[in-house]
Parts: structure tokens; C-alpha cells; sequence
């Protein structure tokens, strides 16, 4: 799957610096981050709805085709801010056997 992510975010890349009236990619740039978050947060709440009907439905193609709308919006962002899915694969890595608690309590109070 890391090679699917690595391909895309190549793409991701290449296309920040193309002109916006050819590329997805480099409108979402040239329209700004606040663009870009609002994107991601449209698309999360595609996904949160696609999964609410999911639960209810023998059709799980919907929220498979969300959460992949979401990823690629993620990754886009990421991208602006010069930030990679690696950053997250390693903060994941990190938390690999630890509790969700003992996790979050780790954090401390001041951090979400």
C-alpha cells in the first residue's frame, strides 16, 4: 500500500507547480490552505455520512470511495505544508502497542 501513497504523493508533488486550469492539484495550491482544509473538512463529512448509511446498507462502495476522496485531500494538504504521509506512517509506527489511553494520556492535557 506504501508504494500506492508514495506514487501519489509523487503526482501530489508534481503537479503543486503545474498551472491551476490544468491540474486539480495546482488550483486547490493556488486557491490557498484555507481551500485546501475546507476540501478536507467536506470530504470528512462525506465520509462520516457515507459510514453513518453504510451501517445500515449491504453497500460498502460509497464509503470506500469517501475515505479514498479524503486521503488524497489529506495527502494535498500534507503536501502544502511541506509535510509528507510518512510524517504520519511514523508517528503511527510510534504508537504501535500502546493502548489508545495509554496513548492519549501520554499526550498530556494541553495536547489534542
Amino acid at each position: 500500500m506504501s508504494d500506492v501513497l508514495n506514487d501519489l504523493e509523487q503526482i501530489i508533488q508534481e503537479r503543486l507547480s503545474a498551472a491551476p486550469e490544468e491540474s486539480y492539484v495546482a488550483s486547490l495550491q493556488a486557491a490557498g490552505l484555507n481551500k485546501i482544509l475546507e476540501k478536507v473538512g467536506e470530504e470528512s463529512f462525506e465520509v462520516v455520512l457515507a459510514a453513518r448509511d453504510c451501517e445500515t446498507s449491504e453497500n460498502k462502495t460509497t464509503v470506500v470511495k469517501e475515505t479514498a476522496d479524503l486521503l488524497f485531500h489529506t495527502l494535498v494538504m500534507l503536501a502544502h505544508l511541506g509535510l509528507s504521509h510518512r510524517d504520519v506512517l511514523d508517528v503511527l509506527a510510534q504508537r504501535q502497542g500502546l493502548s489508545g489511553i495509554a496513548e492519549k494520556a501520554s499526550r498530556g492535557k494541553n495536547r489534542p
